[in-house]
């Protein structure tokens, strides 16, 4: 095959630095559309963005050229220096510097974007440390508990 393809989609969490209430109901929105452009810069699709006020969750596939850690890199990174510049008052913000990456089957797509639409619903019997460590139990990651959370 004289071309390269591929089609990984992900499911990737993380949260602000502490799981601090930084995320805003003025610039969720905002901030939401930001990181799915984000992705888009960097090549990736992005089907959803969402989350509360402490972590965002984001559907998107994985370029060919990027691996999971840069595409990450990447979109916190620009995405950390828009909200600072959304107000004074921001100056602080910050991601934490972990995440979870999740590999997500094509039939799979239209359950993880209806549980990224209904964050608000879904906290409201779970925090984010519980919603996090469910994953890592579903997927079977091993970890460390002492060294999750920052």
């Amino acid at each position: 095959m004289a071309q390269s393809l591929a089609k990984i989609v992900l499911h990737l969490v993380y949260s602000t630095k502490n799981r601090e209430p930084w995320i805003e109901d003025s610039f969720r929105s905002g901030l939401h559309a930001y990181l799915a452009g984000a992705c888009r810069a960097v090549g990736s699709e992005a089907y959803r963005v969402g989350g509360t006020d402490d972590h965002v969750h984001i559907a998107c596939t994985l370029p060919r050229t990027l691996t999971v850690s840069k595409l990450l890199e990447e979109i916190k990174k620009s995405s950390s220096v828009w909200v600072k510049n959304q107000d004074d008052k921001l100056r602080s913000f910050a991601w934490q510097a972990g995440y979870g990456a999740f590999s997500v089957g094509a039939s799979q797509v239209p359950v993880l974007l209806s549980y990224i639409d209904n964050q608000w619903e879904h906290h409201h019997s779970s925090t984010f440390k519980e919603e996090f460590l469910n994953f890592l139990n579903r997927y079977g990651i091993e970890y460390d508990e002492r060294y999750l959370w920052d």
